[in-house]
């Protein structure tokens, strides 16, 4: 499914961008050992600087996660996690203000259905989904559900692939993720608004740096 955002130049909306494409390039070839760990190389979220000498390869990601996307769409897929970032920080920070009891069973309903996941080996991509769903209505903000359901495509593909990576991690890393969620839950339960603001805003971010966490 093509990731359809606008793009940040004069191109038409949903044109793959050649840097978009020789970002992907790159990627790829890191994943594959083309680029080793420690080899010099210009890249992004997966290389150092060090002053005076250069960009490394950081680390080499799951090759698998440049087969959950189409051609191209990688740099969006990443984009797309720093606008979830400020939408659903937001969300999170409005719901614990505004949550009713019907929004907390449904978070709670959708945080243990994730746990059966986690429990039973199960991908939980739509279970994940369906807690974030759960926050956005608990905002009581029709443009947030709105937006969910407006890009809704764009958000399956960052669960799916956040999802299927985490089954190939380890059981701690895979229970840090839900714990990550438990967190956010506590505090808009707790009608702290901040505090559900910014762990919504790191569990997004650390979603984004999952994707490229190395094998």
């Amino acid at each position: 499914m093509m990731m359809n955002l606008p793009a940040t130049n004069n191109s038409a909306v949903g044109t793959i961008r050649l840097g978009d494409i020789i970002y992907e390039r790159i990627v790829a070839m890191i994943a594959d050992g083309t680029f080793p760990v420690n080899e010099r190389l210009p890249a992004d979220g997966l290389i150092v600087s060090r002053k005076g000498s250069g960009s490394y390869v950081r680390q080499r990601p799951d090759s698998s996660v440049l087969k959950m996307v189409p051609v191209g769409s990688l740099a969006d897929v990443q984009r797309f996690f720093e606008f979830r970032a400020g939408l659903e920080a937001e969300a999170a920070e409005l719901a614990a203000r505004n949550w009713l009891p019907a929004d907390k069973e449904r978070i709670m309903t959708a945080l243990q259905r994730i746990e059966q996941c986690l429990r039973e080996g199960r991908l939980g991509a739509e279970e994940d989904q369906e807690l974030h769903d759960a926050i956005a209505i608990a905002t009581g903000n029709q443009f947030h559900i709105t937006a969910r359901e407006l890009f809704r495509p764009h958000f399956a593909i960052g669960h799916s692939v956040t999802r299927s990576l985490s089954l190939k991690r380890t059981a701690e890393q895979i229970r840090n993720v839900q714990d990550e969620h438990a967190i956010i839950v506590e505090a808009i339960f707790a009608r702290r608004e901040s505090e559900a603001h910014d762990a919504m805003k790191r569990h997004i971010l650390n979603a984004r740096a999952r994707m490229f966490e190395g094998v």
